[in-house]
C-alpha cells in the first residue's frame, strides 16, 4: 500500500527537510510551476523530465536507454527536485526520492492549465521544454491523454509507488490552491 500523507502540514513539514522530490501527475496540472517554487525554496537543483530526459529538438524522442541513463545520472545527485511522471522510470526514481508530490487535480483543471500554456507560449519554446521544442496547438491524442490520466494512469502509479518506494510518503494536491497552501506551509516551517 503506499505511503499517502493527508495532513498538509506534515507534507509540508517532509518536503520542508527533503532533499530529492518527485513531482508527478497530469499535463496541466502545475507539476512544474510547483517543482520550480519547492527547488527554489530547497535550494535543490530542478530537472524536467521533458526538458532534460525525453526530448531532443523538433520533438525528436531520445532512445529509452539514453534516458534511463540520464535519470540514473540525476537521481545520483544528492539534491534534486524531479518534474515527471513517465512511471515506466519510477523504478529508477522512487528509491532515491525523500517524497513524492502527486498533482491529483481535476482533468477540467488540467485541460484548463493546458489551454493557459498554449496561449502563453504558442510558438515558442518554454522554459521547461527542450531547445527546439516549440509549444504546439495540443491534438485529440494529448487531450484524450490528459482526459483519461486518472482512469488509465493512477493504477499505473499506484502499483509502482507500492512496488518501488512503499515507505516513501506520497501526498496528493486536489487543487491549485492547496499546492498554494502547501508551498506556504513549507515557506513559514523555515
Amino acid at each position: 500500500m503506499p505511503n499517502y500523507i493527508s495532513d498538509i502540514v506534515e507534507a509540508a513539514r517532509l518536503l520542508g527537510r527533503a532533499s530529492r522530490v518527485l513531482v508527478v501527475g497530469s499535463s496541466g496540472g502545475g507539476k512544474t510551476t510547483l517543482s520550480r517554487q519547492v527547488a527554489h525554496h530547497l535550494q535543490a537543483e530542478y530537472f524536467s523530465i521533458d526538458r532534460d530526459v525525453r526530448w531532443l529538438p523538433n520533438w525528436t524522442q531520445r532512445e529509452q536507454g539514453e534516458q534511463h541513463r540520464i535519470i540514473r545520472d540525476i537521481v545520483a545527485h544528492n539534491r534534486w527536485v524531479l518534474d515527471g511522471s513517465n512511471p515506466s522510470t519510477f523504478d529508477i526514481r522512487l528509491p532515491r526520492t525523500d517524497v513524492v508530490i502527486w498533482m491529483r487535480l481535476s482533468r477540467l483543471t488540467c485541460l484548463a492549465g493546458i489551454g493557459r500554456r498554449v496561449m502563453r507560449n504558442y510558438g515558442r519554446v518554454r522554459p521547461d521544454m527542450a531547445d527546439g521544442c516549440a509549444e504546439p496547438l495540443p491534438n485529440l491524442e494529448f487531450l484524450t491523454y490528459i482526459w483519461t490520466f486518472e482512469q488509465r494512469h493512477a493504477p499505473l502509479f499506484e502499483r509502482n509507488f507500492d512496488l518501488y518506494g512503499p515507505e516513501v510518503p506520497i501526498f496528493q494536491v486536489k487543487s491549485r490552491r492547496e499546492a498554494d497552501r502547501l508551498l506556504d506551509l513549507m515557506r513559514s516551517a523555515h
